[in-house]
């Protein structure tokens, strides 16, 4: 049995999802306002404005001076003008309507297992953090979809600077939970920026499985979660 005292955790695939892809959100949005596109070329034009904006600002260029805000934003304007829309005012409305927007529980929805594994994680007296590459809208959204009050701590890529798989915002978390890295574990979804990340500053690791999705040859049998109800017994076996 792992002697744990603090567990943390990934969101967005681990415990909450979109509720749709982000084209028809955003075709949705755009319909809205008179504009027609396919939700499949704002899909496409999204991967394509997110993956350079990432490259060039990462961590929401927090390091460059740049606000997540006017991240989104920049993203946003730069996938509809992918999709062929020019008109400047008009970007403006679609962006900041649709920043907006994601941070309602209208937008996103809890994944099966993760409340009830959560409450009955606090029952055990772990304490609790999340650990996420995300921006300063997560705790609106915990907040939402009711899930905040699981943890004692939040803690973004932004709010550190540091993203994963970078180890300083696990030294971080087990900083704000008093834990040695022996005795916390982080739960995610993502082979190299959760379980591989924390395993490397001493932490124990959980990776969360999608049925059917690509097996991790790194990865014990032990640790994999076929569904977040999975954890408590592979903890306390």
């Amino acid at each position: 049995m792992l002697r744990l005292r603090l567990l943390t955790w990934d969101v967005k695939d681990t415990l909450l999802r979109l509720r749709q892809p982000v084209g028809q959100s955003y075709a949705a949005e755009g319909q809205a306002h008179g504009v027609r596109v396919q939700p499949e070329a704002l899909s496409c034009s999204f991967r394509q404005a997110y993956g350079a904006h990432s490259q060039h600002f990462p961590n929401y260029g927090r390091g460059q001076g740049l606000s997540s805000r006017q991240w989104w934003v920049d993203v946003v304007k730069q996938t509809f003008r992918l999709s062929g829309v020019h008109e400047d005012g008009l970007l403006t409305v679609l962006a900041e309507n649709l920043y907006r927007d994601f941070c309602s529980a209208s937008n996103w929805e809890v994944l099966p297992g993760a409340s009830e594994t959560l409450g009955h994680c606090r029952q055990r007296g772990f304490r609790m953090g999340v650990v996420s590459n995300f921006d300063k809208r997560l705790e609106k959204i915990l907040l939402q979809c009711n899930l905040r009050h699981h943890f004692d701590f939040v803690l973004t890529s932004e709010d550190t600077g540091f993203a994963k798989p970078d180890g300083r915002i696990f030294e971080q978390a087990l900083r704000l939970g008093g834990v040695l890295p022996e005795q916390a574990a982080h739960i995610g979804d993502d082979y190299s920026r959760d379980y591989r990340a924390a395993r490397a500053v001493g932490m124990h690791g959980f990776l969360l499985r999608a049925a059917g999705q690509e097996e991790e040859p790194a990865v014990p049998p032990e640790h994999v979660l076929p569904t977040l109800s999975h954890l408590l017994a592979l903890i306390e076996k």
